[in-house]
């Protein structure tokens, strides 16, 4: 994809310090409701916001959401607002960040790396990058 198909990847601590600034920012998460429960969630409480759960694709289907773009439209933000689109590893939120640019929001992120990051050697996540290994709040409920 070309950079205009979206605002570009971010890493997570980016991300934050984005959120952190910007009172119209928003992280919104695409995960599934199993990955927000067992996995755990971003916790923007110290910046006294919350981020928006929306999933990208259906659990346990995993086809994608077709209400998708009415859900972030029906959230409250506005089209000039920053975004930041998560999801596991970064490849859900990508697709949503071109799919919402395309929805006419022109500040629209890839969360890089996303929640989890990438396999280690092992094949495990969570241990090489994201936002959980960047040390950055997060919360398992």
């Amino acid at each position: 994809m070309t950079s205009s198909d979206y605002a570009g990847d971010l890493s997570p601590k980016e991300t934050w310090e984005l959120l952190s600034s910007d009172p119209k920012a928003r992280l919104v998460d695409v995960r599934t409701m199993p990955e927000w429960a067992f996995v755990g969630v971003p916790d923007l409480k110290s910046l006294d916001k919350q981020p928006y759960f929306i999933s990208w694709q259906l659990f346990p289907n995993m086809q994608q959401n077709p209400e998708f773009a009415d859900q972030v439209r029906s959230s409250g933000v506005e089209t000039g607002d920053p975004l930041f689109f998560i999801c596991r590893s970064g490849g859900r939120s990508r697709m949503a960040a071109i799919a919402m640019t395309g929805q006419g929001y022109i500040r629209c992120y890839n969360v890089a790396f996303g929640f989890e990051g990438d396999h280690d050697a092992g094949g495990h996540r969570g241990k090489e990058s994201g936002w959980k290994v960047d040390g950055l709040p997060w919360v398992q409920e």
